[in-house]
């Protein structure tokens, strides 16, 4: 008996045997990649384009660096990471092959077609040799992860000495009635919004449920600590809201 069939994770609030989750997390992207990108609009009014542009202005793209952004869907960070760096590459590695599908069609993929990779690859057994890129990237992905301190161990092991680590993902509020209240709307509004957009309340209620279950800012910072990584920190955006974690392999 493996240890996936023993040990048992989270799925949202239900708690489900590891060997499950990552099946439920592609069916849950498979299901939502041809609206992704216009549910990440409405779901945050347009906001997360600002976390991403935030993110791109800490990571300080710079010519010639490889990228690896993982759980990179529809190539959002890749094409950021290019458009800043200026010149360089970029592997968008998703388990959710519908997703890559998503990205390749957009105008940016086109542009920069000789800058891109898309692979189909799971975040805890990245398809890479040690030591490859500069800068590892993970984007609201990290979370969907059945188990997040593999997903960094490998983040460690495929960087580059002196590569960088950055982490975006949904966080929470230090103030209790504000995330009492941001509560409310994620849980009232997100699900009913890909209802009537997605046709998939089910999908985007466990989207939500994910974010509640995820470590919180400092536990998260004490994760990527343990796998390596130095001068460790992160920044809160919108109250906390969203939050980026950054390492560097040293």
């Amino acid at each position: 008996m493996t240890q996936d069939d023993t040990n048992t994770t989270h799925f949202g609030f239900q708690d489900i045997p590891e060997a499950d989750k990552k099946g439920r997390v592609q069916g849950v992207f498979n299901s939502v990649a041809s609206r992704y990108d216009v549910m990440n609009d409405l779901m945050s009014a347009g906001i997360h384009r600002i976390w991403k542009d935030a993110m791109m202005d800490w990571l300080a793209p710079r010519p010639g660096q490889k990228l690896l952004d993982v759980a990179g869907g529809t190539g959002d960070i890749a094409f950021r990471f290019l458009k800043r760096a200026g010149s360089g590459h970029a592997t968008v590695l998703d388990m959710t092959e519908p997703m890559l599908i998503e990205g390749q069609k957009r105008a940016e993929a086109e542009d920069m077609a000789d800058s891109l990779d898309w692979v189909v690859g799971d975040a805890m057994a990245l398809p890479f040799p040690d030591n490859t890129f500069d800068v590892y990237t993970i984007s609201f992905g990290i979370r969907n992860v059945t188990r997040p301190q593999e997903a960094l161990a490998e983040a460690f092991r495929v960087l580059k000495p002196g590569g960088r680590l950055m982490v975006l993902e949904f966080s929470r509020i230090p103030n209790d009635m504000l995330q009492k209240a941001y509560d409310l709307y994620s849980f009232n509004v997100i699900p009913e919004i890909g209802r009537v957009v997605a046709d998939d309340r089910d999908s985007y209620q466990y989207l939500v449920e994910s974010i509640r279950k995820f470590p919180d800012q400092d536990t998260f910072l004490q994760m990527i600590r343990d796998a390596g990584f130095e001068q460790a920190k992160y920044r809160n955006l919108s109250m906390g809201i969203a939050v980026l974690h950054s390492g560097w392999k040293i």
